[in-house]
């Protein structure tokens, strides 16, 4: 599996999949949830409001609607409490129940955001290096490509410095 990393908007990308840091509701927020219902367009909520939302560490798939990306893979990432209520497994597990939901629709590219690393606080760093490793971890049959996009110069020399290591 290749793994690429970009500084760019999320919601420019044309891969089989974007992955959506979304909320339990998936009906859209702030930061790159609010991006992607934005670009997406009102078929993407409507879509969203039949899933009826989505636990932490879980995942959903949508078709991508105005979007250059095939499909929208919404989850759920921890808010961050000190890391004394299971985040870290929590964010693991958004990683690789996305790339699990991308296997099983045969989709061969996908980006990810930094998921958590925003209002919901998790350290930018520890969130990374769980993100690499929930990655380089998954046996992928399907997913040749996973990108990780960065929409700040902060996370992007984060993850530059951890895959250049």
């Amino acid at each position: 599996m290749k793994i690429q990393l970009l500084q760019t908007d999320i919601t420019q990308l044309q891969v089989d999949a974007i992955i959506n840091a979304a909320n339990t509701s998936l009906l859209g927020g702030g930061g790159v949830d609010g991006a992607i219902h934005r670009a997406a367009g009102l078929e993407l909520l409507e879509e969203c409001r039949a899933l009826n939302g989505c636990e932490t560490g879980k995942a959903k798939i949508t078709k991508g609607y105005r979007l250059p990306a095939k499909h929208v893979i919404h989850t759920v990432g921890p808010v961050w409490y000190g890391g004394k209520n299971n985040e870290e497994n929590l964010l693991r597990d958004c990683y690789v129940n996305s790339l699990q939901l991308a296997e099983e629709h045969r989709l061969k590219s996908v980006a990810f955001p930094n998921i958590s690393t925003g209002v919901y606080r998790f350290p930018k760093e520890r969130a990374a290096e769980i993100a690499l490793e929930a990655v380089k971890s998954f046996s992928a049959g399907f997913v040749e490509e996973v990108t990780f996009v960065c929409f700040d110069k902060d996370n992007f020399n984060i993850y530059k410095s951890l895959i250049d290591g």
